[in-house]
């Protein structure tokens, strides 16, 4: 994944219409140039953050950089309907695809396990939400031990049209809350499926929960109510797995 860095350069590849991943501005750069890259960011839908001098550093240490630095995507991305019509149509289909949705991940780790896990289980694509979400960069690459190179993985402006089309498609729609929910073990996976995972202090939002056929859980004996994403996606994906290995 190749790093753009200088003021001119990043705005460059932004209005050019080049592949960007992320675009990072050093905590209190100001003037034009810098501002024009942060309306173009917004208006291409780029991520564009302002980071810390630490942070900035580890990014790049080069000076010529002058504040500004943005990473190009190598990863590939299928659209939505690619990823459906691979599931359902052609000899190929499968009695029980899944699909797995990531609404706003932003913790790279947990990202990286995730994907992780999704490639073991088998899950035929992966969407990740377009804004408020953590990038694939080469932390999570590696922290997935190369599973993003194996799946299929869609990032999707909007995730309630998204859950729309799936239920068009014959989906059905578990989404993880702590909120009304039943026991993730009491629940019929054997159909086509798409599970969804949340922010990680937030949960899934309230509309997209409120567009979900089923809301699951995994009950806490503890006085900690609540157990980290990634861990909480190999329990879910694998609880799914035992079931359709019946």
């Amino acid at each position: 994944m190749a790093l753009i860095i200088g003021r001119k350069p990043v705005l460059e590849a932004i209005n050019s219409g080049e592949e960007l991943e992320q675009v990072y501005i050093l905590h209190g750069q100001k003037g034009g140039i810098v501002e024009a890259i942060r309306i173009a960011s917004k208006k291409k839908g780029i991520r564009c953050g302002e980071i810390s001098s630490d942070k900035f550093r580890q990014i790049t240490a080069n000076p010529n950089a002058q504040g500004v630095a943005a990473r190009k995507t190598s990863q590939k991305y299928f659209s939505l309907q690619e990823i459906i019509s691979s599931t359902l149509g052609g000899s190929k289909e499968k009695k029980y695809p899944l699909i797995l949705i990531l609404d706003s991940i932003q913790d790279i780790h947990n990202l990286g396990a995730i994907l992780r896990t999704a490639e073991c289980v088998g899950v035929d694509g992966v969407f990740i939400t377009k804004h408020n979400s953590a990038p694939i960069n080469e932390t999570v690459v590696k922290t997935s031990a190369g599973a993003t190179e194996h799946l299929k993985i869609c990032l999707i402006d909007n995730l309630v049209n998204a859950i729309k089309e799936l239920k068009e498609n014959g989906f059905w729609i578990f989404g993880s809350s702590l909120l009304n929910a039943k026991d993730y073990n009491t629940v019929d996976y054997k159909l086509p499926a798409a599970i969804i995972l949340g922010n990680e202090e937030k949960g899934i939002r309230k509309l997209v929960a409120e567009n979900c056929d089923f809301l699951i859980k995994i009950p806490m004996m503890g006085k900690i109510q609540s157990l980290n994403v990634s861990v909480s996606a190999g329990i879910l994906l694998f609880e799914l797995l035992r079931q359709r290995a019946k």
